[in-house]
């Protein structure tokens, strides 16, 4: 099967081909920092990841750019109310997104724009649109007008002629318009509100770009005029997605992105998340409660990046089950290979082909990571049976195709990495301690003192250190907090 996408611009699904050969570009509309992102933009970011690595499984170069929104009407109305500059405002939360991607191991963009960098060249974009009769001013501000833009609406499927007067096209109702149904290119005007927060210089006087124009400029100037695929939340198709293709169409005369690929929306215990309905949560409160990153990530990535993902601590408990089985299993290959030269051969490597096959076959589906989750734990059921029928014993080049059938499947979810490196971030002498006691307890046990077995076992559960016994040893993990 060839790798397809359901394509938002033609609501189908589409085998996807770059304009580069091996080359992909891409944009993703990245936060509006005026505060910690939340799980629900993670939920997007997480989709962006699985498909920048997915493309890369495929042998894809990937080229991606995800923008940083530090200039807005959020991001304004915020800095004039704590009394301070846009940058201060912003700096903390651009730095909490940071630190929130490197936890969760979202792979680097190549660029990381920020919109308050880019004014010159969003003033030029406005300029080209003004010589081109799609935009006018009024006011010392500068607005596209979509009745000169047949296609205008198409991606999220309007008709011109349906869209209201008055309906609200985008943040920006107070300015005067010649149609109340365009959208504002260049925010200017007196707005003594707003202080001197965010203002520069134009030829249409002192103003701010508006928010859709910010991505059309820092996506086609980092990618060029037209771009492999676009992506976003479907919060995005309208207005901030519609009015993107609206100006950089209009201002170049060609398409703009070929693949708009929007996911979907992130629910908590069946219900939209708010703070007033206390079901809203950053990735920081979830760590402060004792969930590790891996699995976070883990329950984040589990649906089709195309249906609704309900979001609960219990689905929490269960994301973290599952990645102690994928751990479980990869000690246990980690640990298989025999050194017998007569050992009876196994079915590991025919396995771990039929899952990879079943794999890449899902994620060509428009990224059935549900299916793909399927492949990977199928693998993980039927290689720990096979690993049970061989005593836990096998030669060294099977183990070997089982153990990269993991770490393929796993380089597009990224969740085994993120929970290893959670081990090795024990501290050496709280490690030692652990080890120290484990031994220990062997001896006990070996002794027959089972008592002093359960004395152990007790006194590293109050440090928070779970035990589990297999056939191949005691191994330990940290719990989670009650």
């Amino acid at each position: 099967m060839a790798l397809r996408f359901f394509n938002t611009l033609t609501r189908t699904l589409e085998d996807f081909a770059s304009i580069e050969e091996g080359h992909v570009r891409m944009y993703t509309c990245g936060p509006t920092v005026y505060e910690r992102p939340h799980i629900g933009n993670f939920r997007t970011f997480l989709f962006d990841d699985i498909l920048r690595r997915y493309l890369a499984w495929k042998g894809y170069q990937v080229t991606h750019v995800r923008n940083i929104t530090d200039v807005d009407d959020n991001t304004i109305r915020e800095a004039v109310k704590a009394g301070t500059s846009l940058h201060d405002l912003t700096e903390p939360f651009i730095a909490a997104f940071f630190e929130d991607l490197e936890r969760l191991g979202l792979k680097p963009a190549e660029q990381y724009p920020r919109a308050t960098d880019y004014i010159p060249q969003m003033i030029e974009l406005v300029e080209r649109l003004h010589t081109r009769q799609l935009a006018y001013e009024a006011d010392g501000s500068v607005y596209f007008d979509i009745s000169k833009f047949p296609e205008y609406g198409r991606l999220a499927q309007l008709d011109k002629s349906e869209i209201r007067a008055g309906m609200r096209v985008s943040s920006d109702e107070a300015y005067e318009k010649q149609d109340a149904r365009d959208f504002v290119l260049w925010k200017g005007g007196e707005r003594p509100e707003e202080g001197d927060v965010a203002v520069w210089d134009s030829p249409w006087g002192p103003g701010r770009p508006g928010w859709h124009l910010e991505c059309s400029v820092m996506a086609t100037t980092l990618l060029g005029e037209t771009i492999d695929i676009h992506t976003g939340g479907v919060d995005l198709i309208f207005p901030h997605h519609t009015n993107e293709i609206a100006q950089s169409e209009g201002a170049c005369g060609c398409p703009f992105a070929r693949y708009w690929l929007h996911a979907s929306h992130l629910l908590v215990n069946n219900a939209k998340m708010s703070k007033s309905a206390g079901n809203f949560y950053t990735i920081q409160d979830l760590i402060d409660q004792g969930y590790p990153p891996s699995v976070i990530r883990r329950l984040l990535v589990s649906a089709h990046y195309r249906t609704e993902l309900n979001f609960t601590l219990e689905g929490l408990e269960d994301a973290g089950r599952s990645v102690e089985r994928l751990m479980e299993l990869r000690r246990r290959l980690e640990a298989a290979p025999g050194q017998a030269s007569d050992l009876p051969a196994t079915r590991l490597p025919e396995l771990a082909r039929a899952a990879l096959e079943s794999f890449e076959e899902a994620m060509d589906d428009d990224l059935n990571v549900a299916e793909g989750w399927g492949a990977l734990f199928v693998f993980v059921r039927d290689a720990n049976a096979e690993l049970d029928r061989a005593a836990g014993v096998a030669a060294e080049a099977e183990v070997t195709a089982a153990l990269e059938a993991v770490k393929s499947m796993d380089s597009v979810f990224g969740v085994l990495d993120l929970a290893e490196r959670e081990v090795d971030e024990v501290p050496d002498e709280l490690r030692g301690w652990i080890e120290d006691r484990l031994a220990a307890r062997a001896r006990a046990r070996e002794n027959g003192d089972y008592a002093r077995a359960d004395s152990i076992r007790e006194e590293l559960a109050g440090a928070g250190i779970e035990i589990e016994d297999t056939p191949g040893g005691s191994r330990w993990k940290r719990a989670k907090p009650a």
